[in-house]
Formats: C-alpha cells, sequence, structure tokens
C-alpha cells in the first residue's frame, strides 16, 4: 500500500498544512461501529488508515455518536475510537487507549 502523501487544498487554492501524527495510508476493509453495548451497530467501509485513526465511510447519511467501538475487518480486537471530524457519509476517527 502506497503512503498517502498529497495535501489539502481548499476552496481559495491556499494548501493546509499536514496536521497528522502518524502516516495513513489508502485501504478498503469492512468497519463496522457498536455503541450501547452492542445494541446498535453500524456498518462502513474504511478507506484510509493510520496507527492512530481512520476515515470510514457509509452508503447512506447516518447518525454515529461520538464515542464507540470499532470493529476492523481481519483486525483483531474492537478499539476504542472518537470522532474528530464528520460528513453527511464520513467519519474521521482517532483511536482512544
Amino acid at each position: 500500500m502506497m503512503a498517502i502523501t498529497e495535501k489539502s487544498i481548499g476552496l481559495d487554492s491556499k494548501v493546509f498544512p499536514e496536521r497528522r501524527g502518524a502516516l495513513r495510508r489508502r485501504v478498503l476493509k469492512g468497519a463496522r461501529l457498536r455503541w450501547k453495548d452492542g445494541f446498535c451497530t453500524l456498518a462502513g467501509t474504511m478507506r484510509d488508515q493510520s496507527e492512530t485513526g481512520a476515515r470510514i465511510r457509509f452508503g447512506d447519511i447516518c447518525a454515529v455518536p461520538a464515542d464507540f467501538m470499532l470493529e476492523i475487518a481481519g483486525g483483531g480486537k474492537p478499539r476504542r475510537a472518537r470522532i474528530r471530524w464528520r460528513s453527511l457519509t464520513e467519519i474521521g476517527v482517532t483511536f482512544e487507549g
């Protein structure tokens, strides 16, 4: 997998500085969010991943709580995650603990 090295460019053509502490990689993995002790779940697709976080895309507009457990397909033990940013169909998360 190749690291993502492109800079983010705003609508005014200004380049945003890279703020991530860890290099992210493009991935295509299944992801499942669980909250309320596993009674609520939501499936999505992980598109980018680093040691400290990930970007997850959903097929439709959805409401996601700020904190949840994240299961990554083929990734072993679920991880606690917290939302850093959100759009209508995507979220960016940081891994907690």
